[in-house]
């Protein structure tokens, strides 16, 4: 029985030495090379991701808002400054008209 651990444990070992020669060592240098996000577009993302928690707290959040927050964070991760603006400016206005419809009367009607 313990020689049967033992021999488990030494196949473990010797897996995990494998995996960690077998790392892609131009990984580090894809990170580097990752372009950034221009400060408005960061700045418009940071904003779209404040006004949706905001309405997703006041229970107002439409879903065409919540979309358009994704497609940012999409647009983000390919650093398309253009698209991660023009979804983020979408979220953010939809998020304050869901907002501004909590206080329009309900249509239910009370008998």
């Amino acid at each position: 029985m313990n020689k049967m651990l033992i021999a488990l444990a030494a196949t473990g070992l010797l897996t995990l030495a494998g995996c960690v020669g077998s790392m892609d060592s131009s990984q580090p240098a894809k990170l580097a090379a990752a372009p950034a996000l221009s400060a408005e577009a960061q700045a418009a993302l940071t904003q779209a991701e404040a006004d949706v928690a905001d309405a997703k707290k006041q229970k107002a959040l439409w879903t065409t808002a919540d979309k358009a927050l994704k497609s940012a964070q999409e647009a983000a991760k390919a650093a398309d400054n253009a698209a991660v603006i023009k979804n983020a400016k979408i979220a953010s206005a939809k998020t304050k008209l869901g907002i501004a419809q909590l206080k329009y009367p309900t249509t239910e009607s009370f008998k």
